[in-house]
């Protein structure tokens, strides 16, 4: 459903904010170990993440990336919007670039109420409320 940067992006945050509840800040081998992607690719996203304000990271021994406890949640429609933009909220389902209630694709009934479902999706789950499932998926 979402490019590979935004899956290895969620996937990363994910497993960083779970190791955040630990008391730890991994590190970039770690993470890309952990949740099975290429090291220089995954630490590209992570620092496009740091970059946007999503996390933070330090250098050094007792360094590694950490999400701000200060901060409120994190969305994952906000980490969406950041990598692919708003098109998976607002695009034709068809790929069409004139679609509207006026001039719909044959997809665009159907299509309006999974958009639908999927912002309200990405708009409630957040990065921290994935973490706290304690789903052994998520701890790959």
């Amino acid at each position: 459903m979402f490019k590979k940067e935004t899956e290895y992006a969620l996937r990363g945050l994910v497993y960083i904010q779970i190791q955040n509840l630990s008391g730890k800040k991994p590190g970039i081998v770690e993470i890309a170990t952990e949740i099975d992607t290429p090291v220089s690719f995954t630490a590209k996203i992570l620092q496009r993440l740091v970059r946007l304000g999503f996390i933070e990271s330090t250098k050094g021994k007792n360094g590694g990336y950490f999400f701000d406890a200060d901060k409120k949640e994190l969305p994952l429609k906000n980490i969406v919007i950041a990598i692919e933009g708003d098109k998976i909220f607002t695009g034709c389902g068809f790929g069409l670039k004139q679609c509207d209630d006026r001039n719909p694709c044959p997809l665009h009934d159907a299509y309006g109420s999974i958009r639908k479902a999927i912002d309200e999706l990405l708009s409630t789950e957040t990065i921290q409320s994935l973490a706290n499932k304690n789903n052994p998926a998520i701890v790959l």
